[in-house]
């Protein structure tokens, strides 16, 4: 590619997000060598020969990347992938070492980054290079994730738990609820939900992959995707963290605490209603509540797969319910987190959509009332917790009319934003005279 391209608006905009995004990794790695632990970058530097943490995940990232190739070159670096699999599999058996897959999927992503560069050019290399990026940062987010997580909980030694439990008593305090329910399916729902509730990027790239599978055809990304509002939710969402901090019911009210837990009230014994005040927690437990991120993955999910086939709109309505009950039913959120989760992730989709079409009016007003949404719930919880525990009936619907509000004007605006089909109108016959 020569220098004029590099100089076109959407190459310098691709090369100063690369920028960005790398700086951000380096950041984060100098970050958690000050706490003592390994940075995203290193982690995914090890799991190019040593054992991965999530195989599945590489997997994933390996066949996003694989858009852009023809079905000889995917079938190619599958049988690759999984042959390299198949060896270190082989070789950790044998040295009696921890087992796991995935080393093959990240090695055959690497390798065609490298092929982008060496023997590709213009927009062939350009496309390839899109892929594996797209690969690369669905894993990497994973690993720049764990290490907010630990940052907010070196940075935040006070909690707000006491504030969003009382404030969560407006609407009933469902994670107490559906805690016990969970407990009462025994160990199959446990496992069903916990499933669910650690492969959703996974999950995620079932969905992408549906939206993706013409880039080899059409040789160019759609405007929007998935992988976007994912990317965009993990970047913001640990900020909120960082304003908010939060461990949860089961830390804060339950056995998973030790001796930082208020009591050992969770499930069975719904918190009582005091004056809340900001606690002390320990410094391993992520502050990572407010808002839910999971329950905003698994809402983008939902929100992405309705225009798949039925199998598709099926899982994503799945994963979405199942999302909810093990968030609430593992005790790692309460109700006010689960409806922020909602909105937040709504509002980041509707500024995404709208980036890409071009802002106008119906954008601007549609992001504006999720953001009001979004920070009146967290003034709400921080300010008005009493309130809202001692007017329940009246504050529990207004928090779910508000969070229904943010949804309706989601669908009506995004639907008046779809295409419309013109009837094609027919010309009249013409009556010839005899």
């Amino acid at each position: 590619m020569t220098f004029a391209a590099w100089r076109q608006p959407r190459a310098m905009l691709w090369t100063a997000a690369g920028v960005v995004a790398l700086g951000f990794l380096i950041t984060l790695e100098i970050v958690a060598r000050h706490y003592g632990v390994p940075g995203p970058i290193t982690n995914q530097a090890r799991e190019v020969v040593l054992t991965p943490k999530s195989g599945p995940l590489l997997y994933t990232g390996m066949a996003l990347m694989m858009v852009v190739l023809t079905w000889r070159e995917r079938f190619i670096a599958a049988g690759i992938a999984i042959g390299i699999d198949i060896v270190l599999c082989l070789v950790r058996w044998a040295i009696d070492a921890r087992m796991n897959f995935g080393n093959g999927a990240l090695l055959v992503v690497l390798g065609y980054g490298v092929i982008a560069l060496t023997r590709r050019t213009g927009p062939e290399r350009v496309l390839l290079l899109k892929g594996v990026g797209l690969g690369l940062l669905l894993v990497a987010g994973r690993k720049t994730g764990d290490i907010w997580l630990l940052i907010t909980a070196k940075t935040r030694p006070m909690v707000l738990d006491q504030y969003v439990a009382t404030a969560d008593h407006a609407l009933g305090s469902p994670s107490w609820l559906v805690g016990r329910l969970v407990h009462a399916t025994g160990p199959i729902g446990t496992h069903v939900l916990e499933f669910v509730y650690i492969q959703l990027p996974v999950a995620a790239g079932m969905v992408a992959l549906y939206q993706l599978r013409n880039v080899a055809i059409e040789r160019r990304f759609p405007g929007h995707h998935l992988v976007r509002t994912f990317l965009v939710i993990g970047l913001l969402g640990p900020g909120i963290y960082m304003l908010f901090p939060v461990v949860g019911p089961i830390f804060a009210y339950g056995s998973e605490g030790g001796h930082w837990a208020l009591a050992n009230l969770w499930p069975h014994t719904p918190v009582p209603i005091h004056t809340p005040h900001t606690m002390p927690f320990d410094e391993l437990t992520p502050r990572n509540c407010m808002p839910s991120l999971h329950i905003a993955w698994a809402t983008t999910i939902f929100v992405h797969s309705r225009k798949g086939p039925r199998i598709l709109r099926y899982a994503g309505a799945f994963w979405l319910f199942a999302t909810f009950c093990a968030t609430l039913g593992f005790g790692y959120h309460y109700g006010t987190d689960i409806i922020a989760g909602v909105v937040f992730a709504l509002t980041i989709e509707a500024a995404l959509r709208a980036l890409d079409r071009g802002w106008d009016r119906s954008g601007i007003q549609l992001v504006a009332h999720g953001t009001t949404v979004f920070v009146a719930f967290l003034l709400a919880y921080r300010y008005l917790p009493m309130e809202l525990a001692a007017h329940r009936w009246a504050f529990g619907p207004l928090l779910i009319l508000a969070t229904a509000s943010v949804i309706y004007s989601y669908i009506r605006t995004t639907r008046s934003w779809e295409p419309k089909a013109v009837p094609v109108r027919l010309p009249e016959p013409q009556l010839e005279l005899v």
